[in-house]
């Protein structure tokens, strides 16, 4: 399969990287920025995941800090709602941390191109 194509909004090109996210991996907020071609733009894209929310197709579970905390759970209707969605796709999580991070961290810039036009 090629790259998929990735829109011009900001949100929008964040919540297209967040679609693509395979099944029972994990990406960073830092990751998707600099997929979407805003290298400095990790906060802005934890704010697009905290806006995701109404959106169904949006799996905001998904993104996690550099670090594999997660550090967007507060935003999540259930105390634990952000954990347990990763821990139904078989991510196991313990403290608040993705276990083996680096494991089944998933790149989106592997998997994206960036229309230059």
């Amino acid at each position: 399969m090629g790259k998929q194509k990735i829109e011009d909004n900001f949100f929008n090109r964040v919540y297209a990287v967040v679609r693509l996210i395979p099944y029972g991996r994990v990406t960073s907020y830092g990751a998707i920025a600099h997929a979407i071609g805003s290298p400095l733009a990790s906060k802005m894209v934890g704010w697009a995941m905290n806006n995701s929310h109404a959106l169904h197709d949006v799996p905001a579970h998904r993104v996690v800090n550099r670090n594999g905390l997660l550090t967007g759970k507060n935003h999540f209707a259930g105390e634990n709602m952000m954990q347990q969605l990763l821990e139904s796709e078989g991510i196991y999580v313990k403290e608040n941390k993705v276990v083996d991070f680096e494991k089944i961290f998933w790149n989106p810039q592997n998997e994206i191109m960036i229309d230059d036009e």
